[in-house]
C-alpha cells in the first residue's frame, strides 16, 4: 500500500502557529515550514530501523563518550524551533561547547550542529525542499541523508550558506564521515537483513539414509 505524503494543512489563510502542532493527533509528527503546517504519519519499519541503529552506533562513542571522543548530546527526533520554523528531524546532535546542559522547555531553540533525515515515501519531498533549505539557513555545519530504500548514506556540510556534498556511501560501506569521523561503522548496519531464498531441496528416500541434503 502506498504511504501518504506529507501533508500541507491550511485551516485559514493565517499562518500556522505553535499551538496547531500541540493540536496535531499524537499519532502524527507535525511541522511548521514557511508559516505552513504539515502533518505526516510515524515512521514505517525500515525507517524506524536505521534512524535507532545510527543513534545506537553514535551515542557510545559520542555522547557517552565509550570508544570516542564524547562531548555530544545525540538525540531522537528533537523539536527544533529554528525562528518561525519548526521542524523534527529523525537524529540531531549538538557538540556539548555549544549546550552544556539540556533545555528545560520540550523543544530546543538552538540549531544543532548535525541532523540526519532517514528518507521515506511520506516525507521525501520535504526533507530534500523545504526542510534542507531551513537547515542551511538555521547555519547547521552537516546534514546526512539516509535512505533504506536504496541503502545509501549522502553526507552534506554547509560552505558559505549552500550545501557541499562530502560523500555518498551505499550497501555495506565503511562510514567514517565528519562530523564523527573519529569513528567508523558498517553502513550495512542500518538495514534489515535480506531475505535468503532456499531453493526446495529434494525429499530423501527412505532408501538412502546417508545421503547429504540437497543432493539427488
Amino acid at each position: 500500500m502506498k504511504r501518504p505524503q506529507a501533508a500541507a494543512t491550511a485551516k485559514n489563510p493565517t499562518r500556522a502557529t505553535y499551538q496547531d502542532v500541540l493540536d496535531a493527533p499524537p499519532h502524527m509528527v507535525a511541522q511548521i515550514i514557511d508559516g505552513t503546517l504539515y502533518t505526516h504519519p510515524r515512521p514505517a519499519p525500515p525507517h524506524a530501523l536505521a534512524s535507532s541503529d545510527l543513534g545506537g552506533i553514535l551515542n557510545s562513542p559520542f555522547s557517552r563518550g565509550r570508544g570516542g571522543p564524547g562531548g555530544w548530546w545525540i538525540l531522537d527526533e528533537p523539536e527544533l524551533h529554528l525562528g518561525d520554523d519548526i521542524v523534527v528531524p529523525d537524529l540531531a546532535g549538538w557538540r556539548r561547547e555549544r549546550m552544556p546542559e539540556l533545555p528545560s522547555e520540550a523543544y530546543f531553540m538552538l540549531a544543532p550542529d548535525w541532523v540526519c533525515e532517514v528518507l521515506s515515501p511520506s516525507t521525501l519531498k520535504l526533507d530534500l525542499g523545504r526542510k534542507k533549505a531551513v537547515y542551511g539557513s538555521a547555519g547547521l555545519s552537516y546534514l546526512w541523508f539516509v535512505d533504506p530504500g536504496v541503502r545509501s548514506l549522502e553526507a552534506l556540510t554547509l560552505r558559505n550558506k549552500e550545501w557541499g556534498l562530502i560523500d555518498t556511501l551505499f550497501d555495506n560501506a565503511s562510514v567514517s564521515l565528519p562530523p564523527f569521523d573519529a569513528i567508523s561503522f558498517d553502513l550495512g548496519d542500518l538495514w534489515p537483513p535480506r531475505v535468503l531464498h532456499k531453493s526446495v531441496t529434494k525429499s530423501i528416500s527412505a532408501d538412502s539414509p546417508t545421503a547429504e541434503l540437497g543432493q539427488s
